[in-house]
């Protein structure tokens, strides 16, 4: 009978390998500083310390970010675009830049005006077909669940009502532009 070998358990993480996993994974992810952070950490809960010293998990984010391999606002901005292209509203942008650990004040700063939330609705509902552009009639039923996932997408009450109850696709494309709210 064949025998599988066991997995050789990692070496214990030193100085110098933990600034490879760290610029390694700056090099292939776009990342915020507690991103990095928690990477780090991760990666010492799995592998262990080899250190005499506390592992310098802080010293090394506080080196990136001075660096520039690591700039929360840039990966504000990356993370709220790509998000209302997606068309996703205020609300969802605000939780994924905060579990990202990017600050309160930069969230505010980064998350836009009510155009670009208008734009991403519109966004939203033509690749949903929601409201003007659903192909069946709007029964009850389906208005609720329409209202319900553009809810889940982040956007306000009105702005869902607005889509769902728009009498053409012109008008809801004219809302949009004029930046009512």
């Amino acid at each position: 009978m064949r025998q599988f070998a066991s997995r050789r358990e990692p070496k214990p993480l030193d100085s110098a390998r933990l600034e490879e996993l760290a610029l390694a994974y700056a090099a292939r992810f776009a990342t915020s500083s507690a991103k990095l952070e928690a990477y780090l950490k991760r990666k010492l809960r799995e592998r262990g310390w080899a250190g005499e010293l506390d592992p310098p998990v802080q010293r090394l984010v506080e080196k990136f970010v001075t660096a520039g391999f690591v700039d929360d606002a840039a990966y504000a901005r990356m993370k709220t675009g790509g998000l209302l292209r997606r068309g996703f509203g205020r609300r969802r942008i605000d939780q994924a830049l905060g579990a990202a650990g990017i600050s309160d004040e930069l969230r505010s700063a980064t998350i836009g005006d009510g155009a670009a939330h208008r734009e991403a609705a519109l966004v939203l509902a033509r690749r949903k077909a929601f409201g003007p552009f659903s192909r069946a009639p709007l029964d009850r039923p389906r208005r609720e669940k329409q209202i319900a996932a553009i809810l889940r997408a982040g956007h306000s009450l009105d702005t869902a009502r607005r889509i769902v109850e728009a009498e053409s696709e012109a008008a809801l494309e004219q809302w949009a532009e004029a930046g009512e709210e």
